[in-house]
């Protein structure tokens, strides 16, 4: 993680939609810290296609994102899909619900819109990596292919069905909701972790402080492997994934491969050591 001075220049101040509607109270205290401290542009975008164009056009100001990690990952992904991720420091004010916000939190961004506002202002940077999949997607934080869960009963079973279902499971049990593996080949830099022979339980990829690397751990009924590496391939049966927090799929195939200090976040500073 590296700390620098960040220098104050013109602010690009876009308010997320779904932000200016949960929560206006925190949107109008972000607006107004920065306003004070910066030459700020407010947009106020209706939209998400509003959203990007705002950001296409911001010229030499710098971004700051008024809303949740959902808010974060779009942008990321819009500045690395124009090639222009490197050129800025972006900046993030959290608003949003508590579980909206986990992405924000383990980046180490306050999640009080004063104090994330204030650290745009007169805070540090701090370099992050970056995963990309072959589709272009970006994850901030993590990816997980998390247990296929069997589908759950429907409410309200008349009197017949609940008495067909006891005569199933006394003459044979059936299984219960838990989890259920999947069928996948999972490779991290050419070393296999896993294969289609074996089901897969779980597989989780995250970045890295340290850079250069990420943290891979596959699960299956054997036990979990813990590997670090640049590049991540997931192959097999149709999966659906968590890519920070959102899901997608469902894909075959997806790479991901990691790209250290891809982009800088504005956070406050840290302390320093106490003079004695």
């Amino acid at each position: 993680m590296s700390h620098a001075g960040a220098p104050v220049g013109g602010l690009l101040v876009l308010v997320d939609p779904v932000a200016r509607r949960l929560d206006g109270e925190s949107v109008r205290i972000a607006k107004d810290v920065l306003s004070a401290g910066a030459a700020a542009k407010i947009c106020l975008p209706d939209s998400q296609e509003e959203f990007a164009r705002a950001l296409a056009r911001r010229g030499h100001r710098r971004p700051v994102i008024v809303g949740d990690d959902r808010a974060l990952v779009r942008t990321v992904g819009l500045l690395h899909r124009e090639r222009r991720l490197a050129e800025a420091t972006l900046a993030l004010v959290p608003v949003g619900p508590a579980g909206s916000l986990g992405l924000a939190r383990s980046l180490g961004v306050p999640l009080s819109a004063v104090t994330a506002a204030r650290a745009v202002l007169d805070g540090g940077v701090r370099l992050c990596d970056l995963l990309v999949d072959d589709s272009d997607g970006v994850v901030l934080g993590a990816l997980r292919i998390a247990p296929v869960r069997a589908p759950s009963r429907p409410a309200g079973p008349s009197v017949w069905s609940a008495y067909r279902s006891l005569v199933r499971t006394l003459v044979r049990p059936t299984p219960s909701a838990a989890a259920t593996g999947h069928r996948l080949r999972v490779e991290a830099d050419g070393e296999l972790l896993a294969d289609v022979d074996r089901p897969v339980q779980d597989v989780a990829v995250t970045t890295h402080e340290d850079g250069g690397l990420a943290e891979v751990m596959v699960r299956t009924g054997d036990g979990a492997v813990r590997i670090r590496a640049k590049t991540v391939t997931v192959s097999g049966t149709d999966f659906r994934y968590r890519a920070d927090a959102a899901m997608a799929g469902p894909v075959r195939r997806r790479t991901w491969t990691l790209h250290p200090s891809a982009w800088s976040l504005a956070l406050p500073h840290q302390p320093g050591p106490i003079d004695t």
